[in-house]
């Protein structure tokens, strides 16, 4: 447990986090949307600083990241808890486990020894994954800024959802990052996940301004996010907003947690999509979850 970077202490005990696009107002006692952030006695503490929840080496590829340092394996690793709940979660166990205000899974791992394990096992890089690194950014930045010292590079992957306060505190540790998009319009993100497009469309945007290496992923759900104009937007949002050179993800989705009734993506769905991209100008277009 380690007392929150950014927040504000309100009147009545109660505080505002400012790590998310959530800027949840919680009460004494209470945690935010993402189950690993309390109010303890008026000021605002993480839970999950110090504790992973999953450790793994992995292809970077698998992050995904095509086009930063291909063919070389990452050091993973995740803190419980989310700031999203979307319905098809694939690591929903250790993203939703905290929520509302259940135990902190996981075992201590300081800092320091990832980035030890990360050079011990000839890791180029540490990639902040599996769960969402915005909750536990504490824990991420203060590895961040050892692994930095160490020569490694640091790759978050994320849904997006933060704060610009918290984009500049890791942005001069940041190198790469892959961002989760799942439409640019705003009702995917309030029917599904919790949340709006906004913040996130300008979490890329600060991103790609500041330099950091950006792929985009969008996981396509059948009946939330593939009809063809959702596509489109997305693909010319990536292209005019961004770069044509930001490489695009195009995943296929499989069921999972709440959406175990939902067919598979048709392969004709991902190929639709890619014609849009091809179509706004996109220079690198992947297509995920496909053999």
């Amino acid at each position: 447990m380690k007392e929150a970077i950014l927040y504000q202490k309100l009147e009545d005990g109660k505080v505002r986090c400012a790590v998310c696009g959530h800027r949840c107002t919680i009460a004494e006692g209470r945690r935010g949307i993402c189950g690993v952030r309390e109010n303890q006695g008026g000021s605002l503490y993480t839970l999950n600083y110090g504790v992973a929840v999953s450790v793994a080496i992995d292809p970077i590829e698998k992050k995904p990241l095509y086009h930063f340092m291909p063919g070389t394996k990452t050091y993973s690793f995740a803190a419980a808890g989310c700031n999203l709940c979307c319905a098809w979660c694939q690591n929903w166990e250790i993203s939703q486990g905290p929520k509302p205000d259940k135990p902190i899974e996981g075992y201590e791992v300081h800092p320091k020894e990832h980035v030890r394990q990360a050079l011990a096992h000839g890791c180029p890089s540490i990639s902040y994954t599996y769960s969402e690194p915005t909750i536990f950014v504490e824990y991420a930045l203060d590895t961040m800024i050892l692994a930095q010292k160490e020569g490694l590079k640091n790759i978050w992957v994320t849904n997006g959802f933060m704060s610009p306060e918290t984009l500049e505190r890791i942005i001069p540790y940041l190198d790469a990052a892959n961002v989760d998009l799942k439409g640019s319009r705003g009702d995917v993100y309030e029917k599904y996940c919790c949340a709006h497009a906004e913040p996130i469309m300008a979490s890329l945007k600060i991103l790609h301004q500041a330099g950091v290496h950006l792929e985009v992923t969008t996981l396509v759900v059948p009946g939330v996010n593939d009809r063809p104009e959702q596509l489109k937007e997305v693909a010319e949002f990536v292209a005019n907003e961004l770069s044509r050179d930001v490489p695009w993800h195009i995943s296929r989705f499989f069921p999972a947690w709440k959406m175990m009734d939902v067919p598979v993506t048709p392969i004709e769905t991902l190929r639709m999509a890619q014609a849009f991209g091809k179509d706004a100008g996109l220079k690198h277009i992947h297509l995920g979850n496909v053999h």
